[in-house]
């Protein structure tokens, strides 16, 4: 393993990464107040560099969430409490806006980080991928298992049936009266 390699992956844990991405309007996204302590720099900083590169931006790398959408993000995630009583919506980051914030905040910190973020973004699709092959497994398991199981209770359906059809017959041995 490189130098570099260990520097990134010492400088934060891919479990914090993987615990600030969130799931809003269907895509993976970062929010600025999480990017911005990732990259050691105020929100406020982080936003400006954007807004003076704002043509780095198109609306598939960032977007700002509306008051509904951040009033759930404070009612899920206690972190964002401070954002409440807030009179700005936070902005949010795709991937491929994370890696455009690259080349926007320029320090030696925002460049580590982002490699561990552009990394921890591939191994989440990577799980993502293996689960849904998994999920598809299993499907295909249930599937040639219930036809089984349906023969199964089809049999069983069968013999419940022919007891009904049988006749008592006369029992065979001794009676004592």
């Amino acid at each position: 393993m490189s130098k570099k390699i260990e520097v990134v992956k010492n400088l934060i844990s891919v479990d914090i990464i993987e615990n600030k991405i969130l799931y809003i309007r269907g895509q993976k996204v970062m929010i600025d107040r999480d990017l911005a302590v990732l990259y050691g720099v105020e929100t406020k900083v982080l936003n400006q560099a954007v807004k003076r590169n704002i043509e780095r931006f198109p609306d598939d790398f960032m977007f700002r969430l509306n008051k509904i959408e951040t009033n759930v993000l404070v009612t899920n995630c206690d972190r964002f409490a401070i954002l409440k009583h807030s009179s700005s919506c936070p902005y949010v980051f795709t991937e491929q806006g994370v890696a455009m914030l690259s080349s926007v905040l320029k320090s030696k910190r925002a460049i580590d980080i982002n490699i561990a973020i552009m990394r921890t973004f591939v191994n989440i699709r990577k799980f993502v991928s293996t689960y849904e092959g998994l999920a598809m497994k299993i499907a295909e398991i249930e599937k040639k298992f219930d036809i089984r199981i349906s023969e199964i209770m089809n049999i069983i359906d069968r013999l419940v049936d022919d007891k009904k059809d049988y006749k008592e017959k006369e029992e065979i041995g001794f009676k004592c009266n």
